[in-house]
């Protein structure tokens, strides 16, 4: 119903600009990716006793791209759902997922390859402004996170330039809560929350204004709520979004090599810790949270360099190398140290390439009496690409607190006609840093072994297949790193999928 109204809107757009300069170009495509998924133990491990999971979730879009010499605009619309999770049809709370997963337009204010522009002091300049997506590099800092179905974008401001083989880019954002006339200051709450929650006594109330209750256990573990070990949400897992941001991106191509440097700020609100008293006839209650109402900010800076180079004579060797560091405050408030390390080294033959390489991410030693933050936020990227397919780590499922020590392996294969892709990829995964167990001892560093197949085949141009299976084999300490109560989760854990994606262009034959 809403992508029908969509493309029926998006067509009269279509038929009004087809008027225009002969020189527009215009695309239309959609999307359709369904993902079956039987999940035991998919981002976290499961408890003894716990059923295995079988699901199929949606993701439908539609995007228009309307491009000149003078100005590209781009607005991309997506329905995501769970199939099942609505209401009945006869009901008007259908739980509809609608949004604007994209809705910018970039101006371009100098660009020496097109003609009508009489004089370009550099290569191309543009600004961009309005919801879109960043994505830079291999995604590890900062992508479009395409692999959830609502995947990642951002409201913000980006300068584009280009010359001489270098590329800076100049981006900036600031979040707000509403546009309301009576509302006072700048006070952001990085959430969105339900409208209503239960109270210490169960009885229903609003949620406060600029409050965030602390219903959520995420940080917390089962054992009394002790946060030592505990997993917490990293950016990328949380549903809190940063008050502001700025960041510069510079690259420089030399050959086929590529170096790059980031300098990453993000900024978030204070808070509280605060309570609500709730009077619910004869019953009072209260709601806990952290109240948004402080003056101030705390301010993270992320900063470093990724190298990009071929080997060789034949470039048959190519190399990856990448250190990021993080200072300021964490986002409660929190002295911060932290940094991450990447290394790679890539073996293409024909048909195949072998892949060898090592991540670490700091974390927090239990064993220090540092009140500094050491464990590394990788930001707003991809996880799903880095630290094993089963998203035990950095991914929604949270982070574990002391950071994460990766060696892996991957092996790719890729048929002539570059239709089939299969690749098996070994993860070893340890803990950066020393932990506690509940005993006060020293606990094993070794979290366990994830072994990931993918398949990967293209059945025309606009579809494709994937599918895949995963499995881990974790130790007790991953049970510490997950927050769970030690003695009580199965140590296996297994996850398939079959995904159909569909990427249809409509105004081409």
């Amino acid at each position: 119903m809403y992508l029908q109204q969509l493309l029926k809107g998006m067509s009269i757009i279509i038929l009004s600009s087809l008027s225009l300069s002969s020189r527009a170009q215009l695309t239309l495509t959609g999307q359709l990716r369904t993902r079956t998924e039987l999940r035991d133990g998919y981002g976290t491990l499961e408890t003894v006793g716990a059923k295995p999971a079988f699901l199929t979730s949606q993701r439908a879009r539609l995007s228009f791209n309307y491009r000149s010499s003078r100005v590209i605009f781009q607005a991309s619309v997506q329905d995501i759902r769970v199939w099942g999770a609505d209401a009945s049809t006869i009901n008007n709370a259908d739980g509809n997922r609608l949004s604007v997963h994209e809705a910018w337009a970039e101006l371009i204010l100098a660009n020496k390859a097109d003609s009508s522009f009489a004089h370009s002091a550099v290569d191309y300049f543009s600004v961009r402004i309005g919801r879109q997506e960043l994505v830079y590099d291999d995604q590890r800092l900062l992508g479009n996170l395409d692999w959830l179905q609502q995947a990642r974008r951002h409201d913000a401001i980006v300068f584009r330039l280009r010359h001489g083989g270098w590329q800076a880019d100049l981006g900036a954002a600031f979040n707000q809560n509403t546009d309301a006339v009576n509302y006072n200051g700048t006070y952001y709450t990085p959430a969105n929350l339900p409208p209503y929650i239960k109270d210490s006594r169960g009885n229903l109330a609003p949620v406060p204004a600029a409050f965030i209750p602390l219903t959520n256990t995420a940080g917390l573990s089962a054992r009394n709520g002790s946060p030592a070990l505990a997993t917490a949400p990293g950016t990328n897992g949380a549903n809190q979004d940063y008050k502001s941001m700025q960041f510069l991106y510079v690259a420089r191509s030399i050959g086929r090599s590529r170096l790059t440097g980031l300098v990453f700020a993000d900024e978030f609100g204070k808070y509280r810790l605060d309570s609500v008293r709730n009077i619910a006839g004869s019953d009072t209650g209260y709601i806990y949270g952290r109240h948004f109402s402080q003056p101030g900010v705390n301010a993270r800076v992320t900063t470093g360099l990724l190298l990009n180079t071929p080997l060789g004579h034949r470039n048959d060797w190519s190399l990856q190398a990448g250190f990021y560091y993080q200072a300021g405050r964490d986002r409660d408030g929190l002295n911060l140290s932290a940094y991450t390390s990447t290394l790679s080294l890539t073996y293409s033959r024909k048909l195949f390439s072998t892949t060898l390489g090592w991540d670490y991410v700091s974390g927090n030693n239990s064993f220090s009496a540092s009140t500094t933050n050491h464990r590394f936020d990788p930001l707003y990227g991809t996880p799903h690409k880095f630290w094993g397919a089963m998203d035990f780590f950095y991914a929604g499922s949270g982070s574990a607190t002391g950071g994460l020590n990766n060696p892996f392996a991957k092996e790719k294969y890729s048929s002539r006609d570059h239709r089939l892709t299969l690749e098996l990829a070994y993860h070893y995964f340890g803990l950066a840093a020393a932990q506690k167990d509940l005993k006060g001892n020293s606990l094993s560093r070794y979290l366990g072994s994830e072994v990931d197949l993918i398949a990967d085949y293209q059945l025309s141009k606009a579809v494709t297949l994937e599918t895949g299976f995963c499995g881990l084999a974790a130790s007790r300490s991953m049970e510490y790193a997950k927050g769970i109560s030690p003695g009580t989760a199965r140590l296996n854990a297994t996850w398939a999928y079959l995904q159909l994606n569909i990427k249809p262009d409509f105004l081409t034959k």
